[in-house]
């Protein structure tokens, strides 16, 4: 409940977005620096830990804490200073990716890196370093951040860039929300001379087509993003859909006063006639072997029809929000939090590396009897973050459904994929994480990175007081003891 002189309280069941880690934990949602200050201080005086929330979008534990309280920065969702003519934005922590490009597109202006849905908080974006259909060009989310305020757990802020307080800038970001809690965060947007994008779509017969298409692309396409089905064996195993997305040219666009108003981003409200808020109810229907399978074939026959079309118009909102378009639509794989959901698997590998272990992994889910309903491929490249999961090389993304009956056979499925991607010298992406153990973890960060970071973690959190399901789980032993827990 709201008090007069600290931040708002509630006992609540926090769940990761993909709804399988749940836990119930006091919510404190502070709406200045003091309220920030004032949860550390609470936690301390509870004698529990705190974790960190943005929006709630990171698909496993990521935001979830059931040793302690969390602290939800979405109260703080001011925008603090907008200039139309550099495209730079100064925000509190808790303002939506949705706000931010609804006030910079009408004067021109793009967010350099989304991810797939508008609604996660710049703070959460920040602290898992998100990546979007960009990443090869562009880089992640921190590459687009010029400075940021950081309140420590002891209460001192600090502000931090490249050139001021770097180590600081360098491990925060990515840094999972385990330093402290960002309270300003000043991006840079990008220039854009439309509300339109002119998006191709490519078809792959394979995996090893799939990578090619992309690749073929990747110097001259603004965006890049690959669908495969994971069902068809053999020569058609990892066949997919490609779709390259460029910027308009300025004067390609007759109508940009037009298309830069935010009314023309809307997405679509209905599917087949059906309000699309209620869509997951039928796709439930659909959600079962069977049933994508269906849904996979006609994709990639719809798919192949478009790719033999010229280049479309679409907007940055519908190419950018996909997972948007479908409101609700997690609810398709269960509506019951801890019990059913969806289980993502994403890794990252080196170019040279990706095909191979991607066909394995694939191969081995359908001995399995376990296929992913949804498979994603990016491109990505390096960046200096201390945790990245960034290199020079491919994403796959992996959607499993999960339910009592599968989840033990699916976790050690997992964990074999695991082992496939830490042998061929590939990461993980932690926003989407809810089956690594530590030892994974020290396998794939660069050792002096991870040293350094917590190093780094001990000196400005020498009571481990900020922690989560998600830290505990990946950094172990590795993470400053704190005090038993006394209980939310």
């Amino acid at each position: 409940m709201p008090t007069a002189s600290g931040p708002r309280r509630s006992y609540e069941l926090v769940a990761g977005w993909g709804l399988l880690a749940a836990a119930p934990s006091r919510v404190l949602r502070p709406r200045t620096l003091d309220e920030i200050r004032a949860c550390f201080e609470m936690a301390r005086r509870d004698g529990v830990p705190l974790g960190l929330r943005g929006a709630g979008n990171s698909y496993g534990d990521a935001a979830v804490n059931a040793a302690g309280h969390v602290l939800d920065v979405s109260r703080m969702d001011r925008i603090l200073r907008w200039d139309p003519s550099t495209g730079i934005a100064e925000l509190e922590p808790g303002v939506t990716i949705r706000q931010l490009w609804q006030r910079s597109l009408p004067d021109g202006w793009w967010p350099r890196v989304v991810p797939g849905t508008m609604h996660p908080t710049v703070a959460g974006a920040l602290a898992m370093n998100v990546h979007g259909k960009n990443h090869f060009a562009a880089g992640g989310f921190g590459d687009a951040c010029l400075e940021f305020d950081l309140v420590l757990p002891s209460g001192e802020a600090r502000t931090a860039s490249r050139e001021r307080e770097p180590e600081l800038f360098h491990a925060a970001i990515g840094g999972l929300g385990l330093l402290g809690c960002f309270s300003r965060i000043v991006l840079q947007t990008q220039r854009v001379h439309s509300g339109n994008l002119r998006v191709q779509a490519l078809r792959g017969r394979n995996l090893r087509e799939v990578l090619d298409v992309m690749e073929a692309r990747r110097a001259e396409a603004d965006q890049l993003v690959g669908w495969i089905d994971a069902f068809p064996g053999g020569e058609r195993s990892g066949r997919g859909l490609v779709h390259a997305a460029w910027q308009l040219e300025p004067g390609a666009d007759r109508q940009p006063e037009r298309t830069l108003r935010v009314a023309h981003q809307a997405l679509p409200t209905t599917l087949l006639g059906f309000p699309r808020s209620e869509a997951w109810r039928v796709l439930r229907r659909f959600n079962n072997d069977a049933g994508v399978r269906l849904i996979n074939a006609a994709r990639y026959r719809a798919g192949c029809v478009a790719a033999a079309r010229s280049p479309r118009l679409q907007s940055h909102a519908r190419f950018a929000f996909p997972l948007d378009s479908l409101p609700g639509w997690k609810f398709a794989y269960g509506t019951q939090p801890g019990r059913r959901g969806l289980l993502q698997f994403q890794s990252f590998l080196p170019h040279a590396a990706a095909h191979d272990a991607w066909q394995d992994q694939l191969a081995r889910c359908r001995a399995e009897r376990l296929v992913p309903y949804l498979g994603v491929v990016k491109r990505h490249r390096r960046d200096p973050f201390w945790l990245t999961h960034a290199l020079d090389g491919w994403s796959l993304a992996l959607d499993f459904k999960v339910t009592p009956e599968n989840r033990a056979r699916l976790w050690e499925h997992c964990r074999a994929l695991t082992e496939t991607v830490l042998d061929a010298g590939g990461r993980f992406y932690l926003a989407k994480d809810l089956v690594l153990g530590p030892d994974a973890l020290t396998r794939c960060v660069p050792p002096e990175n991870l040293a350094r970071f917590l190093e780094l973690k001990r000196r400005l959190d020498p009571e481990g007081l900020l922690q989560t399901d998600l830290s505990r789980r990946v950094l172990g032993a590795a993470t400053p003891p704190i005090r038993a827990p006394a209980g939310c």
